[in-house]
């Protein structure tokens, strides 16, 4: 057990995201960003599992079938497209599980986690085009990402490739988190 790894690695990430929230104009997500890995139910289980280099919901879903930290984490922080995952009254009969569309404002947060954990977990390897890299490699197993939000994710995460941090960071605050959605471009889709 490594607690002390584990609430290093945890804070590095929340800095980050929190970082790059403030930077957007989200202050409250950015201060409120994962408080739920300080619970016991999450806290405990990756000191358990900590190894430093990605996260440890991947070593106890390895060591035990499942992840119950996972299950607690993504059922309570709406920045996880997998929150958003609810019947899909437009599949046949009604019946399938499906991915609602992300309000921007909680795209725009998984946009940070995903470039924070990039950075924490690659370390110096880490560079703009990691984010995206992880999120193409795992593209085609997203079948339940409301198409909108997929698009959104690979839209930003490309931009972030290309342009860097600062542009995309400016371009989700100043375009992107428009209430009025009217400009056309990548993500003009509401």
């Amino acid at each position: 057990m490594n607690v002390l790894g584990h609430l290093k690695t945890i804070t590095k990430h929340h800095n980050l995201v929190m970082g790059y929230c403030f930077r957007a104009g989200l202050y409250q997500q950015g201060l409120l960003h994962d408080l739920s890995k300080l619970s016991p139910e999450e806290f405990l289980v990756g000191a358990k599992y900590y190894q430093g280099t990605r996260s440890p919901n991947n070593a106890e879903r390895e060591a035990t079938g499942v992840s119950r930290a996972w299950l607690h984490h993504k059922g309570r922080n709406k920045h996880h497209y997998e929150y958003w995952i609810d019947y899909d009254m437009n599949a046949p009969e009604g019946r399938g599980l499906g991915g609602m569309q992300m309000p921007r404002k909680y795209v725009a947060e998984m946009i940070f986690d995903r470039v924070s954990a990039s950075r924490v977990y690659k370390g110096d390897a880490y560079t703009d085009r990691s984010p995206l890299e992880y999120f193409l490699a795992a593209k085609d197993r997203s079948w339940y990402i409301h198409p909108v939000t997929l698009q959104q994710m690979e839209f930003l995460l490309t931009m972030w490739a290309e342009r860097g941090e600062d542009y995309t960071v400016n371009y989700i605050r100043r375009v992107f988190l428009r209430k009025d959605g009217r400009r056309k471009g990548g993500c003009g889709k509401s």
